[in-house]
């Protein structure tokens, strides 16, 4: 098997080395030892290209996960083009060890033959990586020789925590520039000084264009039970989340204010050994199904998703009050 040199030499990729498109200033912060969630990361190719290839870059398992986390429609095709420099988010599973994150071994990508690592870090992943963290997590002793048709992990930066004890999605925001710290608080619904402190700042004048920016997004709350096998179930502002083997789509959207997740039958077919969708049936009056509300003055009841496990959809009658400054009354 022949080997693929770095495309720069040592020096040259040592003076470049700064110039990547898009990196975290620091690693994002992980403190809950081996604990997985789902993350967000922007991406932006160099050229033109579709959905499906960067569903095959990034190894996302389902097209629908990529439109979701996106907000696209879920009849957007595969072949859909995404322009040059257009950003994408990426939904990855994130893994915490020794105090960061990581993607959790994904993805992985296959050595070319011109290949190199500067050029897979700062051109094929556009940077939100550096070759010498790629190095690093394959345990590569040389950084000029790399094998044709080797795997590589490609190490994104994520987080699990919580954030000021509320449960968020991290989101590996890509800064444009003339961007503000307080700009940015301002669209995601955060503040600065939490942006600040989660990506080890020291002042807002820190901020750099093409920075990957740790952003919490804001979660809707849910039913779903710790004993669900898609515990925890988050899912972000402005996303939507296939779940329960693709039987149900949950969306965190205006409808409900970004309180309260939406769930409904996705009418899809249901993936692995289900060859039709459990019963999706609150316990009540006229037994409603997953989604359906009724309301009676100031309260709001909603047959909500709580879970699934191999053999059932669980579900739970949740009410609220529609009244200004009144909350949940389950």
């Amino acid at each position: 098997m022949g080997y693929a040199k770095v495309l720069l030499g040592v020096l040259l990729v040592s003076a470049l080395a700064t110039t990547l498109t898009a990196q975290p200033l620091a690693p994002f912060k992980c403190s809950k030892a081996t604990a997985k969630c789902t993350a967000l990361i922007d991406y932006v190719s160099p050229s033109n290209t579709t959905l499906s290839s960067i569903k095959d870059l990034f190894q996302v398992k389902k097209l629908r996960n990529l439109l979701g986390a996106n907000n696209f429609p879920s009849t957007t095709s595969e072949k859909q083009t995404i322009r040059a420099h257009q950003k994408i988010r990426i939904p990855f599973t994130c893994a915490c060890s020794n105090g960061t994150g990581l993607s959790n071994r994904s993805p992985v990508y296959t050595v070319g033959g011109r290949d190199g690592l500067y050029h897979i870090a700062a051109e094929v992943f556009s940077g939100l990586v550096t070759f010498q963290e790629i190095a690093a997590v394959n345990g590569l002793v040389d950084v000029n020789k790399i094998e044709v048709g080797q795997k590589l992990w490609i190490p994104l930066p994520c987080s699990c925590d919580d954030v000021d004890g509320v449960k968020v999605v991290h989101y590996g925001h890509l800064v444009d520039g003339g961007s503000t710290v307080e700009g940015i608080a301002e669209q995601y619904g955060t503040t600065s000084s939490t942006l600040l402190s989660l990506n080890q700042m020291t002042n807002a004048s820190d901020l750099k264009a093409a920075q990957v920016l740790d952003v919490p997004l804001k979660a809707c709350t849910s039913s779903v039970s710790s004993n669900s096998l898609d515990f925890p179930f988050l899912v972000a502002k402005d996303t939507n989340l296939y779940t329960a083997r693709t039987c149900i789509k949950c969306t965190c959207g205006p409808a409900n204010n970004y309180t309260s997740l939406q769930c409904k039958p996705s009418g899809l077919k249901p993936l692995s050994n289900w060859m039709t969708c459990p019963a999706m049936q609150c316990e009540g009056e006229g037994n409603p199904y997953i989604g359906n509300v009724t309301s009676s003055g100031c309260s709001q009841t909603t047959c909500a998703y709580s879970g699934y496990d191999n053999q059932t959809i669980f579900t739970s009658l949740v009410t609220e009050s529609t009244c200004p400054g009144s909350g949940s009354l389950q």
